[in-house]
């Protein structure tokens, strides 16, 4: 019965996020409650699995909220700006080049782990110079989501965030081990950018002696330095300081020097004591880039209520024990690799809160019974599944990319799928031959 009625919550739960039919804060506190009462629970039990289920979320939760107000925050200042407009000027009219610093830049600039910032930073800034050399705009949101998806695990990004709070482990621990990967990660990267690059430059001559360059629009050079070079009303505030303030906050992180939360609640306030020296103005900032942060802690808070429920009342024990009865036992102790070599095109037909919150507490139990430890199951699994983040439909930034680069979803889906499905599996492959799994 707890193995019928944890499977109907999973699931309920999976096709209201699939279809958007609700959003994750009320599928994810509501199904379970109601799963609950009818598998016989009091209220007073239920009370119960709750607040076993905030403990396990609430540091994620905290580390969430300073994270995302410190890196918005720096975004606002223009603290990337720079970067970008010397490198688009020292890799104009070089397509191989052009596709490599878009590799480079958008691994940089996704830093903050959110997938619309770095969209809203890079595209405008790119779109110019890859409409004046005739490149593809869907090369440059291939490259785009392949890098953003690589540096999307770091904790403050999302999915080693949820990953956090369905385990239990820190999500700071996590990264630690996966810096490696992601270092390797963003070097293969740059190198298909290379690829593809030559691949691109082919095409634009092959077009060229035709008398086409389909995506070739009318600019001049000086058309376009007006267009990357946004002069002193974008001008960095206090450059060197965010930079170093960034620097320390990330090796703080890395090294395990501080809590999470805690660096990240230092860094903020460093932030707005230095640039936005006034309380007047350090509450106008906040407020700013408030609903953002909240709304993420709130959808944690949510999986808390939903991973409290089904974990303390044994539904997700349950599960994994019918399972190990179904699966061949050999499948067991491999089941999170094979889950995570399939995390991208899993990535495209779910979304995010489905995979970490619903399928990922599976796989740890019945992967558990084989003797893998949780924390290979999370670097399996998400490893696997970043690289498909922003070429998923159901990634809001993704859309918003869409309209800023004039493209379109299913042209998209059909250039960028395989070969971010082929960044997943190098991804996954670097994991394993470094023993994370």
């Amino acid at each position: 019965m707890l193995t019928l009625i944890g499977l109907l919550i999973i699931i309920t739960i999976v096709a209201l996020l699939m279809t958007g039919k609700s959003n994750p804060i009320l599928a994810m506190s509501i199904i379970p409650l109601i799963g609950a009462l009818i598998a016989g629970f009091s209220i007073s039990e239920i009370s119960t699995f709750f607040e076993a289920g905030m403990m396990k979320v609430t540091k994620v939760a905290v580390m969430f909220l300073f994270a995302i107000l410190f890196f918005s925050i720096l975004k606002e200042l223009h603290i990337f700006d720079p970067m970008i407009r010397h490198l688009v000027k020292l890799t104009r009219g070089n397509v191989v080049l052009v596709a490599m610093m878009t590799a480079l830049i958008a691994a940089i600039v996704h830093l903050d782990g959110s997938g619309a910032a770095t969209f809203l930073i890079i595209i405008p800034a790119l779109l110019p110079l890859y409409k004046k050399l005739g490149m593809s705009p869907y090369l440059m949101l291939l490259l785009m989501a392949g890098s953003m998806g690589i540096m999307n695990m770091v904790p403050w990004g999302g999915p080693l965030g949820r990953a956090s709070a369905v385990t239990g482990i820190e999500a700071s621990i996590l990264w630690q081990n996966i810096i490696p990967v992601q270092i390797v990660g963003i070097i293969g990267m740059i190198a298909f950018a290379a690829i593809m690059g030559l691949r691109e430059k082919k095409r634009i001559q092959a077009a060229a002696i035709n008398g086409t360059t389909p995506f070739e629009q009318d600019c001049t050079l000086s058309d376009l330095a007006e267009d990357t070079d946004d002069g002193e009303a974008r001008k960095p505030k206090n450059f060197w300081f965010n930079i170093a303030l960034i620097l320390i906050s990330i090796i703080c992180l890395a090294f395990g020097l501080f809590s999470a939360p805690y660096v990240f609640m230092i860094a903020l306030s460093l932030v707005l004591l230095v640039n936005f020296p006034r309380p007047r103005q350090q509450v106008e900032v906040i407020s700013r880039h408030a609903p953002q942060a909240l709304n993420m802690v709130a959808i944690i808070f949510a999986a808390g209520a939903f991973l409290g429920i089904l974990s303390e009342s044994g539904m997700l024990k349950a599960i994994a024990l019918d399972l190990i009865h179904i699966l061949p036992p050999t499948w067991v102790g491999s089941l999170h690799i094979a889950v995570g070599l399939l995390g991208v095109p899993l990535d495209i037909f779910t979304s995010t809160d489905a995979y970490y919150f619903a399928l990922l507490p599976v796989i740890g139990e019945v992967t558990a019974t084989a003797g893998v430890s949780i924390d290979s199951v999370v670097y399996a699994m998400a490893i696997g599944n970043n690289a498909g983040t922003f070429v998923s439909p159901f990634s809001p930034a993704t859309w918003l990319a869409m309209g800023l680069a004039g493209t379109d979803m299913g042209k998209h889906l059909k250039y960028s799928f395989g070969w971010i499905w082929l960044v997943g599996l190098f991804v996954v492959a670097v994991g394993y031959f470094m023993g994370l799994y």
